[in-house]
């Protein structure tokens, strides 16, 4: 299964081991960048729809934090 190159899979590695993991499965990086990117691509949505209903074109971290709650 090819996966969109948004998220690098040494990224997903970062996350984990500074969660505390010792080790990480090439596995368990791709499972962690797809769920990321779900959940990042559904805040970005509702960031966007936010934006759009105030009148902006231009995204801010209020919709960002607005839209993850």
């Amino acid at each position: 299964m090819a996966s969109k190159k948004i998220l690098p899979l040494a990224a997903m590695e970062k996350v984990m081991k500074a969660s505390g993991a010792d080790r990480v499965s090439e596995e368990a990086k791709v499972a962690l960048k797809e769920v990321l990117e779900d959940i990042g691509g559904e805040i970005a949505e509702r960031a966007v729809t936010l934006a759009m209903h105030s009148g902006r074109k231009t995204v801010k971290s209020a919709d960002i934090k607005l839209a993850a709650k």
